[in-house]
């Protein structure tokens, strides 16, 4: 399993990390499998989705924030549900083939790590589930 950190500036904000996703998988050694592709916190998410338009990420957040808006009698003390559901619609994982030891994404698709709470520094894991090893 490969471990990497990723640093926030805002209390809410997408950071591509298809580079460090894809260095995790170099190093690996897998050839042919998938990547999982984890985040160990529940008001933070990772996802899939277009890379190429900053506007999609826009919209994205601006959607989120329409679901899930600030101001309403939730109970939780800290006071960050709000960040906690949209972890939840966000989802804390994907799993990304991996073809000629490479990530297989589309055309557009990128790697993304939502966060929801910040600033914070936090975690992203990657797994190597079964596939064949390079060499091998």
């Amino acid at each position: 399993m490969t471990k990497f950190e990723v640093r926030t500036a805002m209390a809410e904000e997408t950071i591509d990390i298809t580079d460090q996703v894809a260095a995790a998988a170099a190093g690996s050694g897998l050839a042919e499998g998938a990547l999982l592709v984890w985040c160990p916190h529940t008001t933070a998410a990772i996802f899939v989705n277009e890379g190429h338009d900053p506007d999609v990420l826009h919209d994205i957040a601006m959607v989120l924030g329409r679901l899930v808006p600030g101001g309403l009698q939730y109970l939780h003390g800290e006071g960050n549900s709000p960040a906690h559901l949209k972890s939840l619609l966000g989802g804390c994982s994907v799993t990304i083939p991996v073809f000629d030891g490479r990530l297989a994404l589309g055309t557009w698709q990128r790697v993304f790590f939502a966060e929801f709470d910040g600033p914070r520094v936090r975690q992203v894991w990657v797994q190597p589930l079964a596939g064949a090893v390079k060499g091998v």
